[in-house]
C-alpha cells in the first residue's frame, strides 16, 4: 500500500480513491450521496448489515455508522457519520465482515475481532447478549498436540451465525442453528468449531444469508476420486437400482438415504461424493434440532422417490402409457391414478407453486444461449404428456434433476459398461441399441459438446426437462464425466465407435492455478431452505455442506447470500440466482427458484455481484468500460403521495451511479445500499477496467468458440486420417489451456479492481511467462494443423454444421465480408486469439503513461508492453511462414509430399526458378533443392533425398578455381557443390542455409528473446557441434544412429554409435573414427549376453589397454592392437571369473599367446611359467604343481619335450629326457633324498611305476659332502633367463616414453610423453564417477615439477630424483607407476598360490634383481646424469660427519672405497619402491624355504627363554663386567636380582624386533646397527669408562639379545639381507654386523644345552 504514495500518479489520485456512497435500498431513482465525516480517506472495503455498516480505510483502521445499538452511549447508538473503532488502533485489520445486527474484523496476523449483537452466540463470547466493543476471540485447532492459534483470512456473518476461513483453507463455525454446519444439537456454539464435512478440501470463498451458508470450494484433482461404494453408508441400500420393467430398463442411481447425515467415521470427506449425501434431515434429529431447522415432512415415500438427486426418470413424448418413477424405494407409480393420489400427498403450496411454474415457464423463450444448442418442443401431445408434465413440474418443485453429475470420473468405467449391456429398445430412442465398449467415452463427449452448447440450461422447469426429452430421446442413464470436469449429463446414441477423446476443460492444475484463482470451483450449502436458497431442488433443510451438483463445471468465482437468495458470479460474466424471488431479487422472473438460475442482467457482463436483504445489486460493464450497476428488487414509488411496492422486472441500470466514477466494490445491506468509488484521474482507473473488462470479454468469446465450435468440430466423423485427429485435438487441447487461463486471468483483474489496484501487482506483469508460453503453444499446434492442410480437410466434413451456424462463425470471427470461404472463417476464428497480445501491449503502454518515466512502475510496464508486443509480431511471422509453406504443399506433386510433410516442417526457400543446380549434373537431370526448416531436401524426377540440416556443413567456394558462385555443402557421407546462377542468388541460399542450420542447432525458434528484436546478427553455424545422425550407406556403419559431436560432416569428439545390429560405441571419435578412449558392446545372439570392451581405441580399431569381457565369461584385461590382443595381458577364463578355473598374464602377439606368460590351471593345480608359441607352451618353461612336484625343462606343443629337472616334495631328483607331461623316456639320472643315485634309461609316468635299465649307486661316506645336492644347485638353468621375462611389459612402458627399444629416444620427448599421459589421464578421471582421493592429486600435482641438475651431480639431487620415483611410483597414471604396478600383478600371480614352491625361491629372487637393472636402465634414460651403477657419489666436504667408528678407533673413512662418498646403486635407489609391494609373496617363499631349519632353531629360543636373565647371560658365558646391575622397570630403577627376566638389554632387544616391521635389506641393516649401538649405550652406561669391543666380548651379549628378541623368521630375514643387500656394504661396517646376526642364528640352531 505504501508504493502508492511513492508513485507520482497515485500521490495526488489517492485522495480520489475509495469514495464511499451511500443511498437507500428500496428505490431505483434515488441519487447516492457521499458519506460525510471521513476527510479524504481511501476506503479499502464497506460491508452492511441491516441498519448499519462497517468501512476499512487503508490504514487498516475500522469505522462504524448507522443504527449501533450495542454501543453504550446513547449518541453513539445512531451515527450519522462514521465513527472510528478505538479498540481496534494499532492492529492492521485487512479485512471486515456484518451481518444483520453484528460485526468481525481480521487483523494482519490473522486474528479474529467480534462485536455487536451475541443473543445467538454470534460473536463466540458466552452468557453476553451483546459485545459493545471488539473482543479478540481464540480460535485454536484440537487436533494438534500444542494446541496452534488458527490464522483467519477472511470473515462472513449473518443473522445468527460467524463463519471463518482459515490460512489452511479450512471453515470455522460459531453462533446458532443448522447454517454453521457443525455435528452439534446444542446451540448457541460461542467456542469456534471447524466445520468438519469440509476439511481437507480447498475453501476459497464463504459467504453468509440470513440463515443459509455459501462455500466456494476447489475440485479435487480428478485422480484423488475414490470408486462410489455401492450401497449407502448408512441405510445400506443400494446406490444404483435397476428395474425390469416390461420392455424397458430404468437405471437410477437416485438413491436418497432417509438416515439423514449421521457422518460415517471412516470417511467424513469421503461422504460428500456418494449419491446418498443428498439427505432428509428431520426425521433423524427431529428432537433435537430448533424449531426453525424443520421442515414438516411430506410422507416419506412420496420424498423418497421425488426427492431424488440424480436421475428419477421421468419420460416425456415416448407414447408411453405407463411411465414411471423410479426410486431405490422400489415405487413406480403405474397408473394415472397412484400418481395423483401421490400428489394430493404434496402439501398444497408446492403443488400450487408446481403448477404455476408449469405455466409460466411454458411459452418463455429460452435464453439465447439456449437458442444455439437447443430445438423447443412443441406443446404437449395427447393425455400421456399431459400427465407427464403433471409429475414433471411437481416433480421439479421437489427439485427432482434428470441428469445427475458426479465428480469426473467417480463412477468406474466397469459400471458404465455393466449398464450398457442392458439394450434399450423403446420406440422413442436410437436403434442401435447397447453396444458396449469405448463408445461410452464418445458418448459422453457426444454429450459434453452438447451440454456446453445449452450453457446456461439446468434441467429443473418443465421446458429444461421436455427439451432434454425431444433431443435425445429417452436417455435415462446418468454417467459421471470421464473426460473432464465438465461433467457430461447423459449418455446417448451408443452407436458408431469412434477412439478420439480430448478433455477440452484442462484437468491440469499446474503453475496457473497456484498462481491465478481457479475457475474449477464446486458451490456447497448448508442451512436452512425454506425459500430454496441453498439451490439443492427442494426446500429442506441440510445440517451438513452439500455440492450444489447444478453449479459443477459453471467455473464459479464469487458467491453472495442475501436474507434469503443466493448469487453465483461465473467466470463467463453470468450470474446464477436461487432462492426467494418475492421482490424480484434474482434478476429473473420465475417465482421462488430452488435451483441456480440465469439471471437476465442487460450491459456486458457482470463482474461483481451483493446480495441484500431483499434485493441484488450486479456491476457489469458498459459500452465505455465505466461499470454500471443494475439493481434488482423491490420498487417503491410515490405517486399522488401513495406509496406503491412493486417489483423489478429485470434488473434495472441505476443511471445515477455512473456519474459519480468508476464503482470498484458493492455492498448490499439491510436498508441501505453501499459503492465504493474511484476516481478517473490521468485515466489509470479507466485503462485498468478497460484491460479487465476486455479480457472478461475476451473469455466469453473463447469459451463460446470452444463450446459451439471446437466441440461439434471434434465430435463429426470422418475427420480424416489419425495424424490430422491428433493435430486437431493437440490444437483444441492447448485452446482450451489458454481459454483457461484468459478465465483466470479476468477473474484475478476482477478481484484486483476490488483491492488496492496497484500496477506492479497485475498478473500480466508479475506472471507474464505464464501468457508468453500459453499463447505460444497454442500458435505452435495452430499453425502445425494449419501446414497439414487441417481447415481444408475440416471444411468438408463440417460443412453442414458450419454452414448452419454461418451467423454465428462469423460473429466470432469478426469477419463481416460476403461470401468468405469457410476455410477462411475458421482460420480467421483460430488465429483471432493472438489479436489480444497487440491490446495487452497497448493498455499496458496506456497504464505506463500515468506513472513518472523515471519510476520502477513505468519501466515495468514499459518492458512488458514491448514484450507482448514483440510476441505478437513473432506469432505473426510464425503464421506467415506456416501459410507460405501450405501454399507450397498444394503445388507440390503429390507422392513426395506425404513423405515430406511433417507439421513442424516450415519452407524456407526452394530452387523451382532454376537459381541452383548440381554441378557436373547431366543435361537432362532435374535437381530441384528445398530448404526447410529442418532439412535440405534434393528432389529429382521421382527420387528425393533429405539431408537433415543439423550434420549439414555449407561453405562459399572460392571464386579464382573457377567455382563462380559455388557452394559446397558437406553431410556425413555425401559432398556436393551447388552452382547457383548470380552472385544475388548465391549469398541468399548462403545465408539461408547457415541461418537455418543455426536456428536448427539452437532448437525451437519458438522462443525468441523476450522483448528483443527479431533481427539480431547471426554468426556462422559452428563447425563443430553436436548433432544425431542415421547412417544410410556407409559400409561400416550403415543404419547405424550416431548422437555426438561432429566437426566439418565427420563425428569428432564426444559421442554414441548404435548399430542396427545391436553393437554399440560410446566414447571419443576422430574424424569419424572410434579413437581415444571408449566402451563398445557386441551382442552375442547365442549366449543372449555381450561382448563388452573398454579401454582405447585408435583409428576405429581397438588399440592400447583396455578390458574385454566375453559373452563367455572370459575377461582379458592388457594391450591390443588392430583388434586384436596384443602385447601384455592377462585372461581369466572360467565360470566364475572371480575364481576362474585358469588364468594367463603374459605376452600376446595377434591374438595368441606368444613370448614369456605364467599359466595357472586352477582344476589341475598347476603352473606353467615359461615360453609360449601359438598359445602353446614351446620352449623352456617351469610347471609346480600343488602336489609338490617340481619341473624345468624343454616343452614342446604344450608337452614336456625333451631335457627337463624333476623333483619332488621328498627332494628326489630326477634329471633327464622327456617325451610327454611327467612321462620319463630314455637317458637320466635319479638321485635319491639320502644321495643314492640311478644312471641309465627310463621310461613311464612319474607316480605310476617307471621302467629302469641303469645302474645304483651309492657314494661312500667319505666322499664329499658337497657333492650331494648338485641338482638342487643346478636349478634355474632349464627355466627362462630372468632377463627374458616380461619383456613386453618393460617394451610398453619404453614406448610409452616414445621409445622405439630400450634406451633409443628422445628424453625430452619421453618428458612430454610423461606430462601428457598425466594429463589425460587426470582429465578422464575427472569425468568417471569415482573421484581421486586428495593424495592422490597432490601427488599427480607434485609429479608436475622434473627434477633439474645443472652442474656436477651431488647427494641433494640423488635424494630428489629418489623422491621423485618414490611419487612416480605411487600413481598408476605415471608410466613409471604404471610399469611397477603391472610387475607387481604379474610377482603377485606368478609366486602366489600353487606358485608358492620353495624351488622357486631363486628363481623369485633373481626375477626381482632383474627388474631392478631393467628399471634403473629406464631411470638413467630420464636421468642421464645419475651415474652408472656401483659409482660413487663424491661427499661433499660439510656432509662428512666425523663419526667414531664403531669397531676400531678410528674416524670413520669407510676404507672399502677408495674415497669417501654415497655409492649409486639399483638396489640402494628402486628396492624402497619396489620390495615393499613384493614383499608378501616373497618373503612366504624364504619362509616354506627356511621351514626346518627354523623350526629347530625356535624350539631352540623357547627353551633358553625360560631362564631368567641372569642364567642365560651367564649360561651363554657374557663376562660379568657387561652384566647390568640396574634395570629400568616401568621407568622405575631396580637391581638386577636372580629372578629378573626379560629386563636385561632391554631397548636393544625391542630395537632388533623392528627388523619384520621394514621391508629393505637396506633398513633392516640399519635395525641391526641400531641394536649394536644400544647394546654399547647399556654397556658403556655400567662401566662408566671408555672401551673397545673385541669380536668375543660383543658375540655373547648380541646372541642374548637375539634370543630375547624372539624373532619367528629369523632365518628367512637373514637369507633376504644376504640375497638383496647391496653388494658394496658386505665388506663395510653393516656388513660385519650382519654377518654377526647369521653367526647367531646358526649359533643358536647348534647350540648344545647341558
Amino acid at each position: 500500500m505504501d508504493s502508492q504514495e511513492r508513485s507520482s500518479e497515485e500521490a495526488e489520485g489517492a485522495k480520489e480513491r475509495g469514495l464511499v456512497y451511500v443511498w437507500k435500498a428500496s428505490s431505483c431513482s434515488v441519487t447516492p450521496e457521499r458519506l460525510p465525516g471521513l476527510s479524504g480517506k481511501t476506503v479499502l472495503q464497506a460491508a452492511l448489515g441491516i441498519h448499519h455498516g462497517l468501512l476499512l480505510t487503508e490504514g487498516g483502521e475500522v469505522y462504524s455508522f448507522g443504527k449501533l445499538p450495542w454501543r453504550s452511549g446513547p449518541e453513539d447508538s445512531c451515527a450519522n457519520s462514521p465513527v472510528l473503532e478505538n479498540t481496534l488502533l494499532g492492529h492492521h485489520v485487512i479485512t471486515v465482515a456484518a451481518g444483520s445486527f453484528h460485526n468481525g474484523a481480521v487483523t494482519e496476523s490473522g486474528v479474529v475481532y467480534m462485536w455487536g449483537n451475541n443473543s445467538a452466540g454470534q460473536c463466540a463470547v458466552a452468557n453476553q447478549p451483546c459485545v459493545p466493543e471488539p473482543q479478540p476471540i481464540s480460535i485454536s485447532d484440537s487436533e494438534t498436540s500444542p494446541l496452534l492459534s488458527v490464522r483467519i483470512l477472511q470473515l462472513a456473518c449473518g443473522e445468527e451465525h460467524t463463519l471463518a476461513l482459515s490460512l489452511s483453507r479450512e471453515i470455522w463455525a460459531w453462533g446458532s442453528g443448522c447454517q454453521l454446519g457443525l455435528i452439534t444439537t446444542t446451540f448457541p456454539v460461542t467456542k469456534p468449531q471447524k466445520v468438519e464435512h469440509l476439511a481437507g478440501r480447498v475453501v476459497l470463498q464463504i459467504a453468509c444469508g440470513a440463515y443459509h451458508s455459501l462455500a466456494l470450494v476447489q475440485c479435487l484433482p480428478v485422480q484423488e476420486m475414490k470408486p462410489i461404494p455401492e450401497r449407502c453408508n448408512h441405510c445400506s441400500q443400494l446406490l444404483i437400482t435397476m428395474m425390469d420393467k416390461e420392455d424397458h430398463v430404468i437405471i437410477s442411481d437416485s438413491h436418497c438415504c432417509p438416515l439423514g447425515v449421521a457422518l460415517s467415521d471412516n470417511q467424513p470427506e469421503n461422504h460428500v461424493f456418494c449419491p446418498s449425501v443428498e439427505t432428509l434431515e428431520g426425521r433423524s434429529v427431529t428432537g433435537s434440532q430448533s424449531e426453525d431447522c424443520q421442515k414438516p415432512l411430506v410422507e416419506e415415500h412420496m420424498l423418497v422417490a421425488l426427492e431424488s438427486d440424480g436421475a428419477s426418470m421421468l419420460f416425456g413424448n415416448d407414447g408411453q402409457e405407463d411411465s414411471g418413477i423410479s426410486s431405490p424405494g422400489n415405487i413406480l407409480l403405474p397408473d394415472k391414478k397412484e400418481v395423483k393420489e401421490y400428489l394430493i400427498s404434496l402439501s398444497d403450496h408446492s403443488l400450487n407453486e408446481g403448477l404455476e411454474k408449469n405455466s409460466c415457464t411454458e411459452p418463455e423463450q429460452p435464453s439465447q444461449e439456449e437458442q444455439l444448442g437447443a430445438c423447443i418442443p412443441g406443446p404437449p401431445g395427447t393425455s400421456t404428456s399431459a400427465l407427464n408434465s403433471l409429475v414433471a413440474s411437481c416433480a421439479s418443485a421437489v427439485g427432482v434433476r434428470v441428469a445427475a453429475t458426479y465428480e469426473a470420473g467417480a463412477l468406474s468405467l466397469k459400471k458404465v459398461m455393466n449398464f450398457y449391456g442392458t439394450p434399450s429398445s423403446e420406440p422413442g430412442s436410437q436403434s442401435g441399441g447397447g453396444s458396449p465398449g469405448p463408445e461410452a467415452l464418445k458418448d459422453s463427449r457426444e454429450e459434453q459438446v452438447r451440454l456446453e452448447s445449452m450453457q446456461g440450461k439446468k434441467s429443473s422447469s418443465l421446458v429444461d426437462i421436455r427439451e432434454e426429452e425431444s433431443e435425445g430421446g429417452s436417455r435415462r442413464l446418468s454417467l459421471p464425466g470421464l473426460l473432464s470436469q465438465v461433467s457430461p449429463r447423459l449418455l446417448r446414441k451408443v452407436g458408431r465407435a469412434k477412439m478420439r477423446t480430448v478433455a477440452l476443460t484442462p484437468t491440469y492444475s499446474g503453475e496457473a492455478d497456484a498462481l491465478l484463482p481457479s475457475l474449477r470451483t464446486e458451490v456447497w450449502s448448508w442451512g436452512k431452505g425454506k425459500e430454496g436458497q441453498l439451490g439443492h431442488g427442494d426446500v429442506l433443510p441440510r445440517l451438513q455442506p452439500l455440492c450444489v451438483k447444478s453449479l459443477d463445471g459453471k467455473e464459479v468465482i464469487h458467491l453472495s447470500a442475501g436474507g434469503h437468495h443466493s448469487l453465483a458470479l461465473t467466470a463467463k460474466s453470468q450470474v446464477y440466482s436461487w432462492g426467494s424471488n418475492i421482490s424480484g431479487q434474482l434478476g429473473h422472473l420465475n417465482s421462488p427458484t430452488t435451483v441456480p438460475r440465469l439471471a437476465k442482467v442487460c450491459g456486458d457482463g457482470v463482474w461483481s455481484t451483493a446480495a441484500g436483504l431483499d434485493y441484488s445489486l450486479f456491476l457489469a460493464d458498459e459500452e465505455d468500460f465505466q461499470p454500471g450497476l443494475y439493481y434488482s428488487g423491490q420498487e417503491t414509488t410515490t405517486e399522488n403521495n401513495l406509496y406503491e411496492n412493486s417489483s423489478t422486472k429485470s434488473p434495472v441500470l441505476l443511471l445515477s451511479c455512473s456519474k459519480i466514477g468508476y464503482i470498484s466494490n458493492v455492498i448490499a445491506g439491510g436498508d441501505n445500499c453501499l459503492v465504493l468509488v474511484d476516481k478517473n484521474v490521468m485515466g489509470y482507473i479507466a485503462s485498468l477496467h478497460e484491460l479487465a473488462s476486455t479480457e472478461r470479454r475476451f473469455y466469453f468469446k473463447l469459451s463460446e468458440i470452444k463450446s459451439q465450435v471446437l466441440r461439434p468440430l471434434l465430435g463429426l466423423d470422418n475427420l480424416g486420417n489419425a495424424n490430422t485427429i491428433q493435430l486437431l485435438q493437440e490444437m483444441a487441447s492447448r485452446f482450451s489451456k489458454l481459454c483457461y487461463l484468459i478465465g483466470q486471468h479476468g477473474a484475478s483483474l476482477s478481484s484486483f479492481l476490488h483491492g488496492v489496484k496497484e500496477a506492479r501487482s497485475l498478473a500480466i506483469l508479475k506472471h507474464s511467462s505464464l501468457f508468453l508460453d500459453s499463447y505460444t503453444e497454442y500458435c505452435t499446434s495452430v499453425t502445425n494443423f494449419l501446414v497439414m492442410g487441417g481447415f481444408m480437410l475440416l471444411a468438408k466434413p463440417a460443412i453442414d454444421f458450419l454452414s448452419k451456424n454461418q451467423e454465428l462463425l462469423q460473429k466470432l470471427s469478426e469477419k463481416n465480408e460476403e461470401n468468405l470461404q469457410l476455410v477462411e472463417v475458421l482460420n480467421a476464428l483460430f488465429f483471432m486469439p493472438f489479436g489480444r497480445l497487440h491490446n495487452y501491449a497497448r493498455t499496458l503502454l496506456k497504464l505506463a503513461t500515468c506513472f513518472e518515466v523515471a519510476s520502477p512502475e513505468y519501466q515495468k510496464l514499459q518492458d512488458s508492453s514491448s514484450c507482448y508486443e514483440s510476441l505478437a509480431v513473432h506469432l505473426s511471422r510464425k503464421r506467415k511462414e506456416a501459410e507460405y509453406t501450405l501454399g507450397f504443399w498444394k503445388t507440390f506433386p503429390g507422392k513426395m509430399t506425404d513423405s515430406l510433410r511433417k507439421p513442424e516442417r516450415r519452407l524456407i526457400c526452394e530452387s523451382s526458378n532454376r537459381g541452383l543446380s548440381l554441378q557436373h549434373a547431366g543435361r537432362f537431370s532435374v535437381n530441384w533443392f528445398i530448404l526447410f526448416n529442418d532439412a535440405l531436401v534434393h528432389a529429382q524426377f521421382s527420387t528425393h533425398h533429405i539431408f537433415p540440416l543439423s550434420t549439414l556443413w555449407v561453405e562459399a567456394l572460392s571464386e579464382e578455381a573457377g567455382n563462380v558462385n559455388g557452394l559446397k555443402i558437406t553431410t556425413p557421407e555425401e559432398q556436393f557443390v551447388l552452382v547457383s546462377s548470380t552472385p544475388q542468388e548465391k549469398t541468399k541460399w548462403l545465408r539461408a542455409i547457415s541461418q537455418a542450420v543455426d536456428q536448427a542447432l539452437k532448437g525451437t525458434s519458438d522462443l525468441i528473446l523476450y522483448g528483443a528484436g527479431g533481427n539480431v546478427p547471426r554468426q556462422e553455424p559452428p563447425i563443430s557441434r553436436s548433432a544425431k545422425y542415421t547412417f544410410y550407406k556407409d559400409p561400416r556403419f550403415k543404419d547405424a544412429v550416431y548422437d555426438g559431436r561432429w566437426l566439418s560432416g565427420k563425428p569428432h569428439g564426444r559421442g554414441i554409435l548404435k548399430w542396427a545390429d545391436g553393437r554399440m560405441y560410446s566414447g571419443t571419435f576422430r574424424t569419424g573414427l572410434e579413437d581415444g578412449y571408449g566402451e563398445y558392446r557386441v551382442p552375442n545372439r547365442a549366449l543372449n549376453k555381450d561382448d563388452h570392451y573398454v579401454g582405447y581405441w585408435k583409428e576405429g580399431k581397438m588399440c592400447g589397454h583396455g578390458v574385454y569381457s566375453y559373452a563367455t565369461g572370459e575377461v582379458y584385461e592388457g594391450c591390443f592392437q588392430d583388434n586384436m590382443r596384443h602385447g601384455h595381458g592377462l585372461l581369466r577364463s572360467g565360470k566364475l571369473t572371480s575364481s576362474s578355473p585358469s588364468m594367463f598374464i603374459g605376452q600376446w602377439t595377434m591374438d595368441k599367446k606368444s613370448g614369456y606368460g605364467v599359466f595357472d590351471d586352477i582344476t589341475r593345480g598347476e603352473k606353467y611359467m615359461g615360453m609360449w608359441q601359438d598359445d602353446l607352451c614351446q620352449g623352456n618353461g617351469v610347471v609346480v604343481t600343488q602336489f609338490g612336484l617340481y619341473y624345468e625343462g624343454a616343452f614342446s606343443t604344450n608337452k614336456m619335450m625333451g631335457t627337463g629337472i624333476l623333483l619332488s616334495e621328498d627332494d628326489t631328483v630326477y634329471e633327464g629326457e622327456f617325451s610327454d607331461n611327467w612321462t620319463l623316456s630314455g637317458k637320466g639320472t635319479l638321485t635319491l633324498p639320502n644321495g643314492d643315485y640311478i644312471e641309465g634309461l627310463f621310461s613311464g609316468e612319474w607316480g605310476s611305476g617307471i621302467k629302469i635299465t641303469g645302474t645304483y649307486f651309492k657314494p661312500s661316506l667319505y666322499e664329499n659332502e658337497k657333492d650331494k645336492p648338485k641338482a638342487l644347485r643346478k636349478l634355474g638353468i632349464l627355466a627362462v633367463p630372468p632377463d627374458e621375462k616380461w619383456k613386453a611389459v618393460f617394451e610398453e612402458c619404453w614406448n610409452q616414453l616414445g621409445c622405439e627399444s630400450p634406451g633409443q629416444g628422445d628424453r625430452w620427448k619421453a618428458w612430454d610423453n610423461i606430462a601428457v599421459a598425466l594429463t589425460t589421464n587426470r582429465r578422464q578421471h575427472k569425468d568417471s564417477p569415482e573421484l581421486l582421493s586428495r593424495s592422490h592429486t597432490q601427488t599427480l600435482e607434485s609429479l608436475e615439477f622434473i627434477p633439474q641438475h645443472i652442474g656436477a651431480f651431488t647427494l641433494e639431487k640423488y635424494e630428489n630424483i629418489k623422491k621423485y620415483l618414490i611419487k612416480a611410483c605411487d600413481t598408476p597414471l605415471h608410466p613409471l607407476g604404471k610399469l611397477v604396478e603391472t610387475l607387481v600383478a604379474v610377482y603377485r600371480m606368478t609366486y602366489v598360490g600353487v606358485g608358492a614352491n620353495r624351488r622357486l625361491l631363486q628363481e623369485a629372487v633373481r626375477e626381482i634383481k632383474s627388474y631392478l637393472k631393467r628399471i634403473f636402465q629406464l631411470v638413467r634414460f630420464l636421468f642421464p646424469d645419475l651415474p652408472e651403477e656401483g659409482s660413487t657419489i663424491p661427499f661433499l666436504a660439510t656432509e662428512t660427519k666425523g663419526r667414531r667408528s664403531f669397531c676400531s678407533g678410528k674416524s670413520d673413512s669407510r676404507s672399502e672405497s677408495p674415497e669417501p662418498g654415497y655409492v649409486v646403486t639399483s638396489f640402494g635407489l628402486l628396492l624402497p619402491v619396489l620390495l615393499p609391494r613384493l614383499y608378501p609373496p616373497l618373503f612366504m617363499l624364504y619362509a616354506l624355504d627356511n621351514e626346518r631349519e627354523e623350526d629347530i632353531y625356535w624350539e631352540c629360543v623357547l627353551r633358553l627363554n625360560k631362564q631368567t636373565d641372569v642364567a642365560l647371560l651367564s649360561f651363554l658365558g657374557v663376562q660379568a663386567k657387561f652384566w647390568p646391575g640396574t634395570v629400568s622397570i616401568f621407568g622405575e630403577s631396580r637391581k638386577v636380582s636372580s629372578n629378573t627376566k626379560d629386563a636385561c638389554f632391554a631397548s636393544a632387544v625391542e630395537c632388533l624386533q623392528q627388523i619384520s616391521t621394514t621391508f629393505t635389506p637396506a633398513d633392516k641393516l640399519k635395525v641391526i646397527q641400531q641394536t649394536f649401538e644400544e647394546i654399547s649405550q647399556n654397556v658403556l652406561e655400567t662401566l662408566q669408562e671408555d672401551f673397545l669391543w673385541s669380536m668375543d666380548d660383543l658375540f655373547p651379549v648380541f646372541l642374548y639379545v637375539v634370543l630375547r628378541a624372539r624373532i619367528r623368521n629369523l632365518g628367512s630375514e637373514v637369507h633376504l639381507i644376504e640375497d638383496l643387500m647391496d653388494p658394496y656394504l658386505q665388506h663395510g661396517e653393516q656388513g660385519i654386523m650382519f654377518t654377526t646376526l647369521k653367526a647367531c642364528y646358526y649359533q643358536i640352531q647348534h647350540e648344545k644345552l647341558t
